[in-house]
């Protein structure tokens, strides 16, 4: 197949071509950026928490009379859900669960020179200080939540303590916390210095999300410490057989009533953690479904508009189809013609696309929190196009291809 043909027919249709290019080219920086986008999503909210997910469930539980202790009520409210039937562990926490939205943290050091030099600016920035996730709980806490813990032991009974006012001696932390504080060191045994308190860390576990993500270097960084919620209002998390959460969360409700009638149990903080975690994600699943919406209707219109343009120039050319075949052009001939003048087209418009895309997504970076359009996404969207040009002009170019010599010749 020679080009040269091609690109002469070509600029006799130059503004045609030229609008089918700009359209080619728009669609590949669009689409580049949309899929990009997409793909941060997916992997945003596909994100480990860490913990035993489908097996979880949770009860919030507020507003019993002050002259109850807290301590004792938390004890019997844990000995009789514990007691139902189908539940495997319980704890209680006071509100921070991983995508819960509910923070809690402090800032905590590695060293006492770091943790002076921290107070000095009264900033952890160019420090090695971090503010992780801190994560409180009853006895069972890791045991519930499902957590894998890599090195060390969990609490033990003498390791806790109640409520905020006093901080426990040891604490458990996450992997990714252990070698930003403690890099290149076995994290067992060290110390972490929080305000006037030192912490010895036990244990370390393999992920645990913190309850509102922020950057994906800094979402892992998070601590547990066997602190006892002491307050009025607690949440208690149930593990058990996925099938069996639902059933649990009424009664759950009934048996803590019946415990407490004084209490309040609102329904509509009662869930299975899986709906936690789904509203957390909501706005972005339903980006990620708007995004994908607007890529492929994009994606369409252009097709359409690749065979149009085909069907038009089919048309038009019919005198010139039939006097190819005539002097011997096969339908293999004519069938590559089209599709390789669609090829070149497209290609300009793939080149002019590229450039565009990372225009696209240097104005998105400069607007929104959106990362540098990393270069293999430019070689997936280009064989894309290249493909949808195939496949569209496909259709024309085989009715091209059809059309006897002799009906050619007389349709002039």
């Amino acid at each position: 197949m020679q080009i040269l043909p091609i690109l002469s027919s070509l600029r006799r249709h130059r503004l045609t071509a030229v609008l089918l290019v700009l359209q080619v080219a728009f669609t590949c920086a669009i689409v580049c950026n949309v899929v990009f986008l997409v793909a941060q999503r997916v992997q945003r909210v596909s994100v480990a928490t860490g913990i035993a997910e489908n097996e979880l469930s949770v009860i919030h539980s507020s507003g019993y009379t002050a002259r109850e202790n807290a301590q004792a009520r938390h004890a019997t409210d844990l000995a009789v859900l514990r007691a139902m039937s189908g539940v495997r562990s319980v704890a209680a926490v006071s509100w921070s669960l991983p995508l819960s939205q509910s923070d809690d943290s402090y800032g905590v050091c590695p060293d006492d020179a770091s943790r002076k030099q921290a107070m000095a600016r009264r900033s952890a920035d160019g420090t090695s200080c971090v503010q992780p996730s801190m994560y409180d709980g009853t006895e069972g806490l890791i045991g519930t939540l499902g957590l894998r813990l890599i090195a060390g032991r969990d609490f033990t009974s003498d390791d806790y303590v109640v409520g905020s006012a006093h901080k426990p001696a040891v604490a458990v932390i996450t992997r990714a916390l252990a070698q930003r504080l403690y890099p290149g060191k076995d994290p067992l045994g060290q110390s972490m210095y929080l305000g006037d308190a030192v912490i010895r860390v036990v244990g370390v576990v393999d992920t645990l999300l913190r309850p509102n993500l922020r950057t994906p270097a800094v979402d892992g960084y998070s601590v547990v410490w066997p602190q006892k919620p002491d307050g009025r209002t607690v949440t208690y998390v149930l593990r058990s057989a996925p099938q069996d959460r639902a059933r649990l969360l009424r009664e759950g409700r009934q048996a803590l009533l019946a415990a407490s009638p004084n209490r309040l149990v609102n329904p509509d903080r009662m869930e299975p953690y899986t709906d936690m975690r789904a509203r957390f994600f909501q706005r972005d699943t339903t980006m990620i479904g708007l995004l994908v919406a607007a890529g492929l209707g994009l994606l369409f219109v252009t097709a359409l508009g690749i065979a149009g343009l085909a069907n038009f120039w089919v048309q038009q050319r019919t005198r010139s189809i039939g006097i190819r075949r005539a002097i011997g052009a096969t339908r293999g001939d004519i069938l590559r013609y089209f599709q390789t003048e669609n090829f070149l087209i497209v290609g300009a418009g793939i080149v002019l696309g590229m450039a565009l895309a990372f225009g696209l997504n240097a104005v998105l970076m400069t607007h929104y929190e959106v990362s540098r359009l990393p270069l293999f996404y430019l070689p997936i969207g280009a064989l894309a196009l290249w493909l949808l040009g195939q496949l569209a002009v496909l259709g024309p170019a085989l009715r091209a291809s059809a059309v006897p010599p002799v009906v050619a010749t007389r349709s002039v």
